[in-house]
């Protein structure tokens, strides 16, 4: 039987779907309707009457939490406030106080009755009153009543000893009664002379009445043993409310429980209890409407229903049609990836994500080709895994992997050696008329960009990295030479002058030792940024060759100026700012006279602020309520100046400290002390007692040596002792007295004197003065 020939291309081929299309139909419309209608039923046929009595009794419930946390509020104030009522200085003293001279009780009042007032949010005002002779108000500051105030603050005491609260509205400025708590004072006498009176906030007493009502339409009211309101809150918009339903809680001779109550055709759920109070009983209610407990549940049950039925038909539809929508992009996506109409029609039938899948892996087998050849160009690339390896993060690689990955972005590292350079910005905060302290990050950009301008011209090989703190780094990655040290100094001499030119700050480059090994990277650039602390104290540009600074190195003779420290604190002690600021500039002199290097002139200045610190620490105030919480030594770290150091000490850390001291001293008691001082250091070598300067000075031992302690900081006698020591130390040093004559010359018997220093110093004398005289013949021969 012949055939005819047929263009398979004309042949008409049903639309290609798969199987993903009918399974996604069939899950929504399940998802969308069976659920709905099988949920609003169970509500509806099941679950409303339950509802209704679960929330009824959650209601209840909470309205009884909500009572006790109300109980619970006022109790504390009732606790809190009579515990301080049994307080001492709430006694029979009260009555022998001058309140004018004796400020110090009067500051004490106050400062009490300010931290009774903010113990409890609830507390408007604490007041204390006091009948005296002339009738004493503190609120919470000194007030004298007149004789209406003296009627209105005697008739709180009307109830003897007994607390109790009263309705209140003695303070200005209220527009309605309030509540206030009456405790009075002495608790331990039956004829009480004053009150301490806690006035409730209103408004937010008020505000937790509130919350006993936790639904619209409701009223709460609180009421006394008389069943008078004393707080009352309605939001049923009916007048008569409140007082019908009074009315309805005196027919109910239980303590608590809860009751319907109709009123005007609307029906309340009503829950009232009992505060027991001290010395009296309140009663809270809490009406509710019954509509706004159980009506919402019944509306939501039967709208379900109705529109979980019209959902169903719908859901059909919106199945079909989202089906549709969804099935959209992944047949277009399977179209993409499989190609012509051939290929599709062999795929007929068969799961699309398999398709994708299958696709998906093939395409990402090429895509890893062309990543792998497009990172490999990448400078960006480059530049991480140098700020990564110079930051040590792969120290666990071996060299031979790290030499690998170098020369895989581009590096030849075949006979050549590593140098590292940090470029170290100073000056910014002299240069305000251009920069601001917050243009870090730009000055250190231009400085980089700088850096890689003539580095292009210099070196075939580098990598600038900023390190966005005034400072940057490179690496040099040359062929070792005899040049190659002359070109990085004259590079470094090119971007100073630049950087002088252009950005007008001044420059400090690093240069480190070579390696020939990639792992030791990070170890040079940890080396520059450990050796540029070495550069001289000063706001100039400096090079630090760290290979010629090793060859060249001596020791550095470095003394610590500890007497000018002595007389900083002494000045410290004694409030004298002038002559301190002087002694700071002594010390910096003193530091900077020679050229030291920056890293012991910081650990100096960092010694000096911790002796002032522990100096601020032994009188009482702490350098952290001082200072605001502010890092100081990290302040003073940063600080590379030798003025802005010293101006840093006078205002930041010596004046507000003295202000603060000034504010807690007698003026007059420092001046006394000084003059002790002075007589001390006048008459040390004397028989010179704590009695014989109380009477100079016309005051008695204990005031003075009370005050003493709290000014110098140490007791009379340890201060005169300590002065004494110190001049024996010095004549043992410096002079051939014999240590009979030192000691009578220091005011002490030899047997008692060889006692003392020991304690003090922890070696004789005798022993003292030879190994100083050692030392100092160790100097004289070093020096020789």
């Amino acid at each position: 039987m012949p055939f005819k020939n047929i263009d398979i291309n004309k042949v008409k081929r049903p639309r290609w779907k798969g199987n993903f299309h009918r399974n996604s139909f069939v899950l929504i419309l399940l998802i969308a309707s069976i659920p709905g209608l099988i949920t609003g039923l169970g509500i509806y046929w099941f679950g409303v009457g339950k509802v209704e009595d679960e929330l009824s009794a959650s209601n209840d419930s909470q309205i009884i939490q909500r009572a006790k946390n109300m109980d619970e509020q006022f109790q504390y104030i009732e606790e809190y406030t009579t515990h301080w009522v049994f307080e001492p200085r709430f006694g029979e003293s009260l009555k022998d106080i001058d309140f004018v001279k004796q400020f110090h009780e009067t500051y004490d009042i106050t400062k009490t009755l300010s931290l009774l007032q903010g113990s409890h949010n609830l507390i408007s005002d604490d007041e204390l009153f006091l009948n005296l002779d002339k009738p004493i108000l503190f609120k919470p500051q000194y007030n004298i009543l007149d004789e209406k105030q003296k009627v209105f603050y005697n008739s709180l005491l009307s109830k003897g000893m007994e607390h109790h609260w009263v309705e209140y509205s003695q303070s200005k400025g209220r527009k309605s009664p309030t509540l206030a708590f009456v405790s009075p004072i002495p608790i331990t006498t039956k004829d009480p002379f004053g009150a301490l009176i806690v006035t409730i906030d209103h408004n937010k007493a008020l505000q937790l009445l509130k919350t006993l009502t936790p639904y619209e339409n409701g009223a709460t009211i609180l009421l006394n043993e008389e069943n008078k309101v004393i707080l009352s809150s309605n939001s049923t918009n009916q007048s008569n409310f409140i007082n019908a339903l009074i009315e309805e809680i005196g027919k109910h001779k239980q303590n608590s429980g809860s009751f319907p109550f109709e009123f005007n055709h609307i029906m309340y759920s009503i829950s009232f209890g009992h505060f027991t109070r001290i010395n009296s009983n309140w009663t809270y209610v809490s009406a509710a409407p019954m509509t706004s407990i159980t009506a919402p549940i019944v509306f939501v049950s039967r709208l379900i229903i109705i529109i979980s039925a019209s959902a169903l038909i719908l859901a059909i539809i919106l199945s079909w049609f989202t089906s549709r929508k969804i099935y959209a992009p992944v047949r277009k996506l399977v179209g993409n990836l499989v190609g012509n109409e051939t290929e599709r029609w062999n795929h007929v039938g068969k799961d699309e994500f398999s398709i994708i899948e299958q696709r998906w892996n093939e395409m990402s087998q090429k895509s890893n080709l062309l990543q792998n050849r497009l990172t490999e160009q990448l400078t960006e690339l480059k530049n991480s895994f140098i700020y990564q390896l110079v930051q040590g993060y792969f120290f666990q690689y071996h060299e031979d992997d790290l030499r690998q990955r170098m020369e895989t972005y581009g590096w030849n590292l075949k006979n050549r050696s590593f140098i590292a350079l940090d470029l170290q910005l100073t000056g910014l905060t002299d240069s305000k008329e251009i920069f601001s302290t917050n243009d870090d990050g730009l000055v250190t950009f231009m400085a980089t960009n700088i850096m890689e301008d003539f580095a292009k011209e210099m070196f075939e090989q580098f990598n600038v990295i900023n390190f966005s703190d005034l400072s940057a780094g490179m690496l040099v990655i040359y062929r070792p030479d005899h040049s190659a040290r002359e070109k990085l100094h004259r590079f470094a001499k090119n971007v100073t002058e630049a950087v002088n030119r252009i950005i007008k700050l001044q420059v400090t480059i690093t240069i480190s030792e070579k390696t020939e090994s990639v792992k030791k990277i990070p170890y040079i650039f940890e080396e520059v940024r450990t050796g540029k602390r070495f550069r001289t104290f000063e706001n100039i540009n400096q090079v630090i060759d760290l290979e010629e600074y090793k060859n060249s190195r001596n020791d550095i003779e470095f003394h610590y100026p500890f007497a000018t420290e002595k007389e900083i604190i002494q000045a410290i002690r004694m409030g004298q700012l002038d002559e301190i600021e002087v002694l700071i500039k002594k010390f910096t002199q003193e530091l900077t006279c020679k050229e030291i290097s920056e890293i012991y002139i910081q650990q100096a200045v960092i010694q000096l602020y911790s002796s002032i610190q522990h100096e601020i620490l032994h009188s009482g105030i702490h350098p952290n309520d001082l200072f605001e919480g502010k890092n100081m030594f990290e302040e003073l770290s940063q600080i590379r100046d030798v003025d802005r150091i010293n101006l840093w000490f006078i205002n930041d850390v010596i004046s507000p400290y003295i202000q603060k001291l000034e504010g807690r001293m007698n003026i007059e008691l420092k001046r006394i002390i000084e003059k002790v001082v002075t007589k001390i250091h006048e008459n040390y070598m004397n028989d010179i007692s704590l009695e014989s300067c109380a009477d100079e000075v016309s005051t008695n031992p204990y005031s003075l040596s009370k005050a003493f302690k709290q000014i110098v900081g140490i007791n009379f006698i340890d201060y005169l002792t300590q002065q004494r020591i110190e001049k024996a130390k010095e004549l043992l040093i410096h002079s051939d007295m014999k240590i009979n004559d030192i000691a009578e010359g220091v005011g002490y018997r030899h047997s008692y004197f060889n006692r003392i220093f020991k304690k003090q110093i922890g070696i004789p004398p005798s022993q003292f003065r030879k190994l100083n005289q050692d030392t100092n013949k160790l100097i004289v021969k070093n020096d020789d």
